[in-house]
C-alpha cells in the first residue's frame, strides 16, 4: 500500500543553495505531492500545471540537491521508461541561520500563513464563548520569526527517524511542539494567555 510508505521523517536543510531551491513554490508543491505518493514527471507536470520540459528542469535541480530520488522505473503503456520520484524525506525544514537574508521574508510569510490558520480556529472557539482574540500584525510577524528560528531545533529530533505518518500530521506535530516551546517564554505568555483562557 503506497499510503503507508516509510520515509525519512525530516531533513533540516542547512545548505543556502538548497534553501534557495525550496523558496520556489513549484518545487515545494512537487515535494508535497510526491510525499503522498511516487509520481512520474508527466503526472507531476499535469498536477502542477506546467509543461513537461519545465518539470524536468525542476526535477533535475531537486535530484541534484538530494531532495528527491527515483523510487522505481517501469515501462509504461507506450513502451517508454517512466521514472517514479519520491522525496528523500517527508518534510524539509530550513535552518533559519542558513537562509539567505533576502529569502527570510518568504519563509516568515509561510509561517505567518500557518499561524493565521491556527489562530482562526481559536477565534471560532472564542466567538462561541462570546469572546474575541485580538492579534496584531506585529505579533503575528514576530511570532512567525521566532517559530522560523526555533522549528529546526525541534525538527532535528525527527531527522534520524523513518515514518509512515502523513506529511501534514508530521508538520502539525512539529509545529505544535515548537509553539508549545514559545508559549513558555515570558515574552509570549501574555499573547498565549488569550488562547489558553479559551481552552
Amino acid at each position: 500500500n503506497e499510503g503507508v510508505r516509510r520515509l525519512k521523517a525530516v531533513k533540516v536543510v542547512r545548505d543556502p543553495e538548497t534553501i534557495k531551491l525550496l523558496a520556489d513554490l513549484v518545487r515545494r508543491e512537487i515535494l508535497r505531492l510526491i510525499a503522498v505518493e511516487p509520481l512520474t514527471q508527466k503526472q507531476l507536470a499535469e498536477k502542477v500545471g506546467i509543461a513537461e520540459p519545465s518539470m524536468s528542469h525542476h526535477l533535475q535541480l531537486l535530484r541534484k540537491a538530494g531532495l528527491i530520488k527515483i523510487k522505481e522505473a517501469k515501462v509504461g503503456s507506450h513502451g517508454i521508461l517512466e521514472k517514479y520520484y519520491e522525496p528523500t524525506a517527508k518534510l524539509f525544514i530550513e535552518d533559519w541561520e542558513k537562509i539567505p537574508p533576502d529569502l527570510r521574508r518568504y519563509f516568515v510569510h509561510s509561517h505567518m500563513e500557518r499561524l493565521r490558520g491556527m489562530i482562526s480556529v481559536f477565534q471560532l472557539i472564542a466567538e462561541e464563548q462570546g469572546q474575541s482574540i485580538e492579534v496584531t500584525s506585529k505579533e503575528i510577524k514576530e511570532l512567525a520569526q521566532e517559530i522560523a528560528k526555533r522549528i529546526p531545533t525541534v525538527a532535528e529530533k525527527y531527522e534520524n527517524m523513518e515514518t509512515d505518518m502523513d506529511r501534514e500530521t508530521l508538520i502539525i506535530k512539529i509545529y505544535s511542539e515548537t509553539l508549545k516551546n514559545q508559549m513558555n517564554e515570558d515574552k509570549w505568555k501574555p499573547f498565549f494567555s488569550k488562547i489558553k483562557n479559551l481552552l
